[in-house]
């Protein structure tokens, strides 16, 4: 069993959906039903904070009752949904309460819901407020165009309005930090080169794009003590910068992704569109030095960023980079990728649980109730078998579209059973619950 005190072997009593205690299994009561679960790895339930869903109005995309679907196969009990991909974007209190009603009976996880901060609410404190207060964990900005219409990209400007109102609030802002000029100085040196080259689509994202949006989110965190969380990092680069921020006490939390730590552009083909996303897969260089983050504490957490669309949007007959959808549909494998590159590397199930399962509990301001196995927390758990090896087949991914970059890989660690509050809700490829999973509302326990 993973706990916070380690690998321990130990029985979990669960009373009405909640780890009452955890105990030696010589105290566990005379009667009390039990299953034995013999040398399977028992983690805390995976706390996903950055899962697209695309309900409403993108549901051929992706939805919620696919997506919670995979992410229970794969170990995952709770999820926060991101703003944008659905229609209407999750940026209004109207907006927030449509998704709610979307998600209502569909869910076999439980599942939450950032805001998003856009150019017209931006300086609206009563919109950003009000969504906070209908149970908004948080709020989600793009810094460079999000690929659809509904979620436009804010500027310097919109975030000296906004962040005030969310320092007040101590609501954190999750980031996409890339900033447009270094991408658009790019793009005119790459015009002309082959599109179908995976060279071509790196050289189009550059690292400073990264490093400078990072470096402005940092001074504006210090400037209004503002929580920052930067999305998905993927450039090494600024590792330093973050570093120094932390020592200097800015309120900055930086997450990273399973497809950072697993692939490098060196073995990325051309033409293999699935593997697209941004930022980029960088160098094997840049993949080391994210582990050697992880390894001193400095990346606070690893979230999927499961971003699927329809196939057809991936252009794989034309393995045309530069028009591809960027996003990769990981929900299901993400556990397992993470523990098949952090075991050859020397890393233990409690690496993976406080990256995977604590640190984005506390993102979300969950830990009291999730992401660890601790008398008072929702009796969440996954049983996992972390010896043995499994391939990807796209025909057992639950996504509602199997493409993945994943496909054909062998993975380390077998996702035996999901337990979401006490009720056994994934096993052997079954559901036997139903959709069970809850709404959760930021406050309301």
């Amino acid at each position: 069993m993973i706990t916070s005190q380690g690998e321990v072997p130990a029985a979990i009593q669960v009373r009405g959906g909640k780890i009452e205690s955890v105990c030696r299994y010589d105290d566990v009561p005379p009667g009390a039903a039990l299953e034995d679960l013999g040398e399977l790895a028992v983690l805390p339930g995976i706390v996903d904070t950055h899962v697209h869903i695309n309900e409403p109005g993108r549901t051929e995309w992706e939805g919620f009752s696919t997506a919670t679907r995979a992410a229970a196969a794969g170990g995952v009990t709770t999820l926060i949904e991101m703003p944008l991909n659905s229609i209407r974007a999750t940026t209004s209190v109207a907006s927030f309460r449509e998704k709610c009603d979307a998600a209502r009976g569909k869910l076999h996880v439980d599942t939450g819901f950032w805001g998003g901060v856009v150019p017209q609410n931006a300086a609206n404190a009563a919109e950003l407020r009000a969504l906070f207060d209908a149970g908004a964990f948080g709020f989600k900005c793009f810094l460079v165009p999000s690929g659809v219409d509904e979620f436009p990209c804010v500027t310097e400007r919109d975030l000296r309005a906004a962040l005030p109102v969310l320092a007040e609030l101590g609501a954190v802002l999750l980031v996409h930090a890339e900033l447009p000029g270094p991408i658009e100085t790019a793009l005119a040196s790459i015009s002309g080169k082959d599109p179908q080259k995976y060279s071509t689509w790196l050289k189009s994202r550059p690292r400073d794009a990264e490093n400078a949006a990072i470096a402005m989110m940092i001074r504006l965190a210090k400037e209004f003590r503002a929580r920052v969380h930067i999305a998905h990092l993927s450039s090494a680069e600024a590792l330093p910068l973050l570093r120094s921020a932390k020592d200097d006490g800015a309120p900055i939390t930086v997450e990273t992704c399973p497809h950072y730590l697993f692939w490098n552009a060196q073995e990325i083909r051309d033409g293999a569109t699935e593997f697209k996303c941004a930022p980029p897969i960088r160098e094997e260089e840049n993949r080391e030095r994210l582990w050697s983050a992880l390894r001193k504490g400095l990346l606070d957490l690893v979230v999927t960023d499961h971003s699927p669309c329809l196939p057809a949007m991936k252009c794989a007959e034309s393995g045309d980079f530069l028009r591809a959808w960027g996003g990769i549909a990981s929900l299901q494998l993400g556990l397992s990728v993470v523990w098949t590159e952090a075991q050859r590397r020397g890393f233990a199930l409690t690496d993976v649980a406080r990256w995977m399962s604590a640190g984005p509990a506390q993102l979300a301001g969950l830990d009291g109730s999730k992401g660890a196995i601790a008398a008072g927390c929702d009796a969440d758990f996954v049983v996992f078998e972390s010896d043995t090896n499994f391939r990807v087949e796209p025909e057992k991914l639950f996504h509602r579209h199997k493409l993945t970059p994943y496909t054909g890989q062998e993975l380390r660690g077998v996702v035996r059973a999901t337990w979401l509050r006490g009720k056994k809700i994934y096993e052997g490829g079954a559901f036997p619950a139903g959709p069970s999973g809850e709404i959760l509302l930021r406050g309301v326990s």
